[in-house]
């Protein structure tokens, strides 16, 4: 009888042992499917090399931006902020204009603005991390993870460096079943459409380059597809919390009130339209001061493999003669001194954007804007204050024939005003009227307040070292 209960004891306790490890082990595969890995946010100074110029020399850099702020930006009425960095320390940032032009509510540090194709960058970024922990790989086929998707050919990277061939999702013309221009539209109806072999290619896959903004909108399906979460929330745990980066956020057709507008050269606000819920290309809102703890990161030994770095940083399409090139996620200026520039612009709506990381002389330039003016370009000559680069400081037209591209979906499918209500629109005498008013609440994520406070008189009083063009 007691050798019975005994072997009853051992059968109970094996069953509980057995049980406790299938629920340990269901316990950690829960975990592992939770878990997203991070970059790291840590004291990123020690990146940066000691800054060994003199008094004098920062002195006249700082006259230099300020006078081009001052002759470039103000007189074209722009709305929106401008930060230059250097050695990870701010020289130089300031804001003009309206978060919201009707209620007048002014647009400071705190206020995301919509930054377009830079959201390209980020999206690769967290790519990148996820090949890195072995969530992907770069040599994958996308139709790996997106089994619809019509070819076996196209991999991640040809999406990364927009060697895909993939015709661009704001030119597809309307279909009733597959693209209907009359509803919101979103990334997996992109995917639809491609499965059902409605999309012509530009060429043969690996073959050439031609900038899409198809690549990053499947791009944001695999990382939900391999992550299981989707994309706002990988961003969100993956890169804009663990930088502080508070002020950040993937946008949702249902914040269109919420968020920042933007609007024409004449002031009119730019409807929303049915292609605003589509993300991963764009619909990232940021401010300078986010978009700089991101570009310090870039620099830290822990962001990237040093592998992978290197491959972001390569240019992939040589077919043509010239300076540009793309690597994966960033724009590179390949001149023939041998220096190197990382950029991104963006243009979405009214929305101008233009991010510059400087590696060898570790500056950053971040400007973003919520009013259709070309001037937030401008702000890519400003290079040439770091280094030898072929940037001209004095001629805006060769600068904007060298740098501003189409970048984002500059012809998207909203209507402009007609014609003839253009043709009665003049731009504000004075957009931005002076006062001396310092209570202005900041605006923060997805928080603008009904108020009626009038921006401060923002006009630099340095010396005049750029000459307006």
């Amino acid at each position: 009888m007691m050798r019975w209960a005994s072997i009853l004891a051992v059968m109970v306790f094996l069953g509980c042992a057995k049980e406790t490890r299938e629920s340990v082990e269901y316990h950690e595969l829960v975990e592992m499917e939770n878990f997203l890995p991070m970059f790291e946010n840590e004291d990123f100074s020690q990146y940066f090399s000691k800054d060994k110029e003199g008094l004098f020399a920062r002195i006249e850099r700082k006259n230099a931006l300020d006078a081009f702020f001052r002759n470039s930006w103000q007189p074209a009425q722009v709305s929106g902020g401008l930060l230059v960095a250097h050695k990870g320390e701010i020289i130089f940032e300031d804001y003009l204009g309206y978060a919201n032009f009707e209620q007048k509510t002014p647009l400071n540090a705190a206020t995301p603005i919509h930054i377009a194709s830079i959201s390209k960058v980020m999206t690769a970024a967290v790519v990148l991390k996820l090949v890195e922990k072995n969530y992907l790989k770069l040599q994958d086929k996308v139709s790996k993870h997106l089994p619809s998707f019509p070819d076996q050919k196209t991999t991640i990277m040809h999406l990364l460096n927009h060697r895909s061939g993939l015709p661009k999702y704001e030119y597809f013309p309307h279909d009733a079943q597959y693209w209907d221009s009359k509803a919101m539209q979103s990334n997996e109806n992109i995917l639809r459409y491609l499965a059902a072999g409605k999309g012509i290619r530009n060429f043969e896959t690996g073959t050439s380059f031609a900038y899409s903004n198809t690549n990053y909108a499947l791009l944001a399906l695999i990382i939900e597809k391999v992550t299981k979460k989707k994309y706002h929330e990988v961003m969100r745990t993956m890169l804009f919390e663990p930088l502080e980066m508070k002020n950040t956020f993937v946008f949702h057709i249902e914040d269109s009130a919420r968020v920042s507008q933007s609007y024409t050269f004449y002031n009119k606000r730019w409807e929303f339209n049915f292609l605003d819920n589509i993300y991963g290309d764009k619909n990232i809102y940021s401010t300078p001061q986010d978009i700089l703890k991101f570009d310090k990161a870039m620099y830290s030994t822990k962001f990237l493999s040093k592998s992978l770095k290197k491959q972001m940083k390569s240019g992939y399409s040589y077919e043509k003669r010239g300076v540009k090139n793309y690597g994966l996620g960033i724009r590179l200026m390949e001149f023939d001194n041998g220096k190197t520039l990382y950029y991104h612009n963006g243009w979405w709506h009214g929305n101008f954007t233009t991010y510059v990381h400087g590696e060898e002389e570790q500056f950053t330039i971040i400007a973003l804007g919520n009013r259709q003016t070309r001037e937030v370009y401008d702000a890519f000559r400003l290079s040439g204050l770091f280094g030898e680069y072929p940037i001209p400081l004095n001629n805006v037209e060769a600068v904007e024939e060298t740098v501003v591209e189409v970048d984002s979906l500059a012809l998207d499918s909203i209507q402009n005003p007609a014609a003839e209500i253009l043709a009665d629109q003049k731009p504000d005498k004075e957009l931005y009227p002076k006062d001396n008013k310092k209570d202005k609440k900041p605006v923060t994520a997805l928080e603008l307040p009904v108020q009626n406070i009038e921006p401060e008189n923002q006009v630099p009083a340095q010396l005049d070292s750029i000459r307006k063009p």
